[in-house]
């Protein structure tokens, strides 16, 4: 997924000349907390946020120009730059609105925290069956039962607990896999899981041509 797809293109914008209160009134109706400032060709020049709003209104200041940050201060994202840089820069800044920009630097659009947690929560209710059906399309020739059978082998030997490969299947047809994070101890495991899965059903394979 790309940065352009994550995006939300409903944004306000504002210009240099606004007054801080005609900026409040604007964010306020939209309800964002951030805005973009950008020039006539709708470039970035600047950012304003609403403690930056809060500040200009204290301080009797007349223009965003005054208050804002300027274009240097913001970090961006190109329109085909990973979706997930958009989703590092907001979490390890703790950054509310990360702008998207074209390669003539213009303001397209804004990906937001919100809409990162919005996405999360959809993938997390994906039934975990999902993602097996797409290993299986990725490996080529192999079958659901071989899936299945190195599914119950691989899940032994982490949990040192049997499971039949129809228990197993069972299993992944009612998790989610928000829920398949939890009881495997995080992301990176679960993933781990997979791979062993996969690299355990071409070894099966191989060891059976070779027969």
């Amino acid at each position: 997924m790309k940065a352009k797809e994550l995006m939300d293109k409903s944004f306000v914008y504002l210009n240099c000349d606004d007054s801080v209160v005609d900026a409040s009134k604007a964010m306020e109706e939209v309800r964002r907390f951030t805005c973009p400032v950008v020039n006539e060709n709708k470039q970035l020049v600047g950012w304003i946020t609403s403690f930056d709003i809060t500040k200009g209104l204290r301080d009797g200041n007349d223009k965003i120009s005054e208050v804002m940050s300027s274009a240097e201060e913001v970090s961006t994202v190109h329109e085909n730059d990973p979706a997930r840089k958009a989703v590092i820069l907001t979490a390890n800044n703790k950054f509310v609105t990360v702008p998207v920009v074209n390669d003539d630097n213009q303001v397209i659009g804004m990906v937001r925290a919100c809409d990162i947690v919005e996405l999360l929560s959809e993938l997390y209710d994906i039934k975990v069956v999902k993602l097996y059906k797409a290993m299986q399309n990725q490996l080529k020739g192999v079958t659901w039962e071989e899936l299945m059978a190195a599914s119950a082998l691989v899940s032994k030997k982490t949990t040192g607990k049997k499971i039949s490969p129809e228990e197993y299947e069972a299993n992944i047809m009612n998790s989610t896999f928000g829920e398949a994070i939890w009881a495997t101890g995080g992301l990176e495991k679960f993933f781990a899981g997979l791979i062993s899965v996969g690299e355990l059903v071409i070894a099966r394979r191989v060891g059976k041509a070779k027969r």
